[in-house]
């Protein structure tokens, strides 16, 4: 399961780095919740459409269809890198120091060898899909209303290129952590404790006073 953490930062460049992907990440994360929310309007008008007019929204499922990968992918470089995506905190919680870190590096090291692959497929599968030379430039639409497909395939390599963006600087932040012993390293997220999350929450509560 996933855990509270902390993503340090100093003057390194690899810490630069990863506030400048920062943005990216918060604003993939944002189109996803922007997707979500317009959905509830979507299925409130339907649903009213359905009982009170006897004629539901035209293209509901489609629609839904196009949303679904901004849903599920847009917003997963943006956990990865705040450490609250799944994880074997039991396992990892275990590990201290060099191990901890030669731990995190593989794990890092094998998703970043998993999107890397899924990444040129989903590109692949986005290709096949698009072609300029038709009408709105779509090889293949949606059943009931006609919609390209073509956005909601593009998306997916697009979110994933970001997710890889976000291991190789993990893995750098590992990598380095490992190699010069590091106690807290920067730009991977770090396992609070109890106590720190406590003291996390009072300093943010401070700061709203």
């Amino acid at each position: 399961m996933a855990g509270s953490s902390a993503v340090l930062e100093d003057s390194s460049l690899l810490s630069k780095l990863d506030r400048l992907l920062l943005p990216v990440e918060r604003f993939c994360a944002l189109l996803s919740g922007f997707a979500i929310f317009s959905l509830m309007f979507l299925a409130a008008y339907s649903v009213t459409g359905r009982k009170f007019f006897g004629s539901p929204m035209m293209g509901y499922v489609d629609y839904i269809e196009a949303a679904m990968p901004v849903i599920a992918i847009m917003g997963v470089s943006y956990v990865q890198r705040d450490g609250s995506h799944i994880r074997m905190d039991m396992l990892v919680g275990a590990l201290k120091g060099r191990m901890l870190w030669l731990f995190e590096l593989i794990s890092v090291l094998l998703i970043l060898f998993l999107i890397v692959a899924l990444t040129y497929g989903a590109w692949a599968h986005f290709d096949r899909s698009f072609d300029c030379a038709r009408p709105l430039c779509s090889r293949d639409s949606s059943i009931d209303v006609g919609i390209p497909i073509w956005p909601s395939k593009l998306i997916v390599p697009v979110a994933f290129a970001v997710l890889a963006l976000r291991l190789v600087l993990q893995a750098w932040g590992y990598g380095r952590a490992l190699v010069l012993g590091l106690d807290n390293p920067v730009a991977v997220p770090l396992t609070l404790s109890v106590a720190e999350q406590a003291m996390l929450e009072a300093k943010a509560l401070e700061g709203a006073e």
